[in-house]
């Protein structure tokens, strides 16, 4: 029987993806599926062979596959098709294996994500929302001032041991996405509630920092979902009517520092962002800047009629 040439150069690309790339078990699962459903759909065993016929049918094919809501697969879930397929011929010509040149992969338009974000005076009155002395209540706030102070993602958040900052400093180290380090920075009110919160914390034998304590027995570290339904409750109890979840307080720290002049790549860093472009959609909040500067720089020795 012939080797499949193709299905051979997919498994190393897999594996070049989890060992030297990093990516999680899962992402690598993800590019997994869509590339055997590409190379299923095209039935050839040599790289050499894929043309842009090959894509522009499996294009079509994708875009009349059923999806959610009974309508048809979502651009944006197209997408992680083509930037599998793309990421894979970019494997093949960095291994000088002739194929389609990457560049050949167009994404699919899509109409742009959109950012759920609230108010600056509802995110005060969200952070504000914990307002008593119990333990529970101090961590609560300590997790709320956390996430906006750091914009650490909701599972890094709840990855965090108790030994995995010192007070004493305004940082500490993260390893987020990939496996990659990157450094984040404690406000003076994250460093309050943290500080509050580990003065009245039990004596629980735990290293996790933010942990269950409606339970009995030993304390177990809170899950993401956990994490989820505290946001939202004290949403709620600061009459937020959007709706308010980790990510909402990441895309709010984002903001803020672009609000404020942060520059973009840096903002990609301190987010840990792998790519730029991921980034670029919290520029959007820049509009009213750039309408300020436009009007105070643009035509200014012009004669008005």
């Amino acid at each position: 029987m012939a080797v499949n040439k193709l299905s051979k150069l997919k498994n190393d690309f897999l594996e070049d993806l989890e060992i030297t790339k990093g990516r999680s078990l899962k992402t690598v699962e993800n590019y997994d599926r869509y590339l055997s459903s590409f190379l299923k759909f095209i039935k050839i065993s040599e790289p050499e062979k894929i043309t842009d016929d090959m894509i522009h049918n499996f294009r079509l094919w994708l875009n009349r596959q059923p999806g959610s809501n009974n309508g048809y697969l979502k651009k944006n879930t197209q997408n992680y098709y083509l930037i599998a397929i793309r990421a894979f011929l970019k494997f093949l010509a960095k291994k000088n294996i002739k194929s389609l040149a990457p560049e050949r992969i167009e994404l699919a338009k899509t109409s742009g994500r959109q950012l759920d974000l609230i108010t600056p005076e509802e995110l005060e009155a969200l952070l504000n929302a914990p307002d008593d002395n119990s333990e529970k209540t101090l961590r609560d706030k300590a997790i709320l001032e956390l996430l906006f102070s750091t914009g650490l993602r909701v599972s890094e958040l709840c990855s965090l041991n108790c030994n995995s900052f010192n007070l004493q400093t305004d940082e500490f180290s993260v390893r987020g996405k990939g496996n990659k380090v990157r450094v984040v920075f404690l406000s003076e009110m994250a460093q309050k509630a943290l500080t509050n919160y580990l003065a009245k914390r039990s004596n629980i034998d735990s290293e996790a920092l933010f942990v269950n304590l409606n339970k009995g027995g030993q304390a177990k570290r809170l899950s993401a979902r956990s994490v989820e339904r505290i946001v939202k409750y004290y949403a709620i109890k600061a009459g937020i009517s959007a709706k308010v979840t980790p990510h909402v307080i990441r895309h709010l720290y984002a903001t803020d520092l672009l609000r404020n002049g942060a520059d973009i790549r840096a903002v990609q860093i301190m987010l840990g962002h792998s790519d730029v472009s991921t980034t670029q959609i919290y520029t959007h909040v820049t509009d009213k800047q750039l309408r300020e500067t436009y009007k105070k720089f643009h035509g200014i020795n012009r004669k008005r009629q």
